[in-house]
């Protein structure tokens, strides 16, 4: 796939078959999480692979917008680790640009995946780092839920808005 095409043809896919995928690609997938830009080249992430059902099953119960993880091969949990940002706040800029480059490599592979946010409900964020027994200095900031998708939809909604667009000033 194109790159281009590959940026403005990504959805949100919420529904998988359930089948599961070759941890290669899952390590792939991280990989290009991985070589997102963060500052200073600090890179404060970590990530946490969930390929067990019972641990889905508790996101489900906190996070109000995590059904698909029922059918899910597998969820990723991009973490922000406050010790290695670059200063306050920067591990969430950080974070988001691993959690596209997640979003983009699955979807490069035929895969479907969605963000779910953490960040910033605080009920969220205390939630999820319980369950998955975070240190205080680290944080969820999304769950990717990745899976192979029932169907992939063939008609995109238009997103150009050229009118958002400001030249020199508002």
């Amino acid at each position: 796939m194109e790159l281009f095409e590959g940026l403005i043809s990504r959805c949100s896919i919420r529904k998988y078959t359930g089948e599961r995928i070759d941890e290669a690609k899952i390590t792939a997938i991280i990989k290009a999480g991985m070589y997102a830009p963060s500052a200073r080249n600090k890179r404060p992430w970590h990530f946490i692979v969930i390929d067990d059902r019972e641990v889905m099953k508790k996101i489900m119960k906190v996070h109000p917008y995590s059904s698909m993880l029922a059918e899910a091969s597998h969820a990723i949990v991009v973490c922000g680790d406050e010790k290695m940002e670059n200063g306050p706040g920067y591990y969430k800029l950080d974070c988001s640009a691993a959690t596209q480059n997640i979003l983009l490599a699955a979807h490069s592979m035929n895969l479907g995946a969605v963000w779910l946010g953490v960040e910033p409900r605080w009920e969220r964020i205390k939630a999820i780092s319980s369950i998955l027994g975070l240190p205080q200095h680290v944080h969820p900031l999304s769950i990717v839920s990745v899976g192979v998708p029932v169907k992939i939809p063939k008609e995109r909604p238009e997103r150009f808005e050229p009118e958002k667009i400001r030249r020199n000033k508002w």
